[in-house]
């Protein structure tokens, strides 16, 4: 895995052989971060990554000036991965998360300027994961949520929906959180 630019751009790290995840390609990552960059300021902003997997996307983020970013990943050997490159990159921005996402979306009380959702493919539940987070106060007013799927999921009918992109076999949607949404922070 690489961190493709930022502060901590240029670094490698090696994922361990026995993951359970199917990181986002470094082609797709590069090609989202370079839309990502003109459309959100990520100096200073609170991020939160869902389905972590190797982190790739947490890393990303806080290299380019996310204050903070919470990753949240099940898998103990994720997690255990990506506690391993924070401690190695001396990330304080980071904040680690070990459970459930589904449990994470119901019990936080945090809003997020920018959400990122990778779940896995074959995910009985995938096609709540929109609906979930842009229902709750996850997501601040006028914020960002990013949804990677496959391409046999089609989110365009829901109203927060802006655009879907593509970049090879991965898919992004965009959905945007109305600004006159109220948020109990």
């Amino acid at each position: 895995m690489r961190i493709i630019n930022g502060k901590y751009g240029k670094r490698r790290f090696d994922v361990p052989a026995n993951i359970k995840a199917r990181p986002t390609t470094d082609f797709a990552r590069e090609n989202l971060f370079n839309v990502l960059n003109n459309i959100i300021d990520f100096d200073g902003i609170s991020a939160l990554d869902l389905f972590a997997g190797t982190g790739a996307i947490s890393f990303e983020l806080a290299s380019r000036g996310c204050a903070k970013v919470i990753c949240v990943e099940a898998y103990h050997v994720q997690y255990n991965f990506i506690k391993k490159v924070i401690q190695t990159l001396g990330a304080k921005e980071l904040i680690p998360v070990k459970g459930d996402v589904f449990k994470f979306i119901s019990s936080c009380r945090e809003s997020f300027d920018f959400i990122f959702a990778d779940p896995p493919y074959d995910l009985p539940r995938l096609n709540e994961i929109p609906k979930l987070i842009l229902s709750s106060s996850l997501l601040k007013p006028n914020g960002l949520l990013v949804v990677e799927h496959s391409k046999n999921n089609d989110f365009s009918s829901l109203p927060e929906f802006e655009e879907h992109r593509v970049y090879g076999s991965v898919n992004f949607s965009f959905f945007r959180n109305p600004a006159n949404k109220e948020v109990n922070e």
